[in-house]
């Protein structure tokens, strides 16, 4: 992880690169990639499906801190946040690319456009290594790595016919995670979803981020 930090994480260009330098003066023969311009695609640019894994394995290692930032990076959002953005970038920011261009004059310039295979990944990315997410047959649990200023948030998730209306929010209470479905406390932390066609509400309340647990990257 360190090495991903120092080498391959361009906060300038707001890019996580896959690998640097690119394979253009080397006798090594990656395949297919070498095909590719230096610094395109895999070969020295952003791949966003390994970038956003990245940031999944920050999530799945509990360092909220670092997860959030690296989202805010690769969002296509944010590249288009004011005109030097948008003048760098130069494709659509309300999609996500397949790459991101990552040596100069190109630099944080968006390559491949309208991706689904990225799109699908950042989808997963936000709904269930960060927002929490997880439904393993008829078991609907949420656990968040939230950023200690939210105080909360609200998502709906359809089963069958039925709708799940959830909120969830951060408190400063006792430390334990409470689920209640339509007013009734739940145990284990989790909802027995069943199919009646009807709306129903969840309210989850979440201990308060009070510290963040952070990698030392050197």
């Amino acid at each position: 992880m360190a090495s991903l930090d120092r080498y391959l994480v361009k906060r300038d260009a707001g890019l996580i690169q896959l690998l640097d330098p690119p394979f253009d003066r080397s006798d090594l023969d990656p395949g297919y990639i070498k095909g590719y311009v230096p610094g395109v695609r895999e070969n020295g640019g952003q791949y966003t499906h390994a970038a956003i894994w990245a940031t999944m394995a920050f999530a799945a290692l509990g360092d909220r801190e670092r997860a959030w930032e690296l989202l805010r990076m690769i969002n296509p959002v944010l590249h288009g946040r004011n005109g030097r953005a948008i003048e760098q970038y130069k494709v659509e920011p309300y999609v996500m690319t397949a790459d991101v261009y990552g040596v100069s004059p190109h630099a944080g310039r968006g390559g491949w456009s309208w991706y689904t295979g990225s799109a699908a990944w950042m989808y997963r990315l936000l709904v269930e290594s960060l927002l929490g997410l997880q439904v393993r047959g008829d078991r609907l649990s949420v656990t968040p790595l939230l950023p200690a200023s939210w105080e909360s948030f609200e998502l709906s998730y359809c089963f069958g016919k039925t709708l799940f209306r959830i909120s969830v929010n951060q408190s400063n209470g006792d430390g334990l995670q409470r689920v209640v479905l339509d007013g009734v406390s739940q145990p284990n932390a989790e909802v027995h979803l069943f199919d009646d066609g009807r709306e129903h509400s969840v309210e989850i309340e979440m201990p308060r981020v009070t510290s963040v647990v952070s990698l030392t990257l050197a």
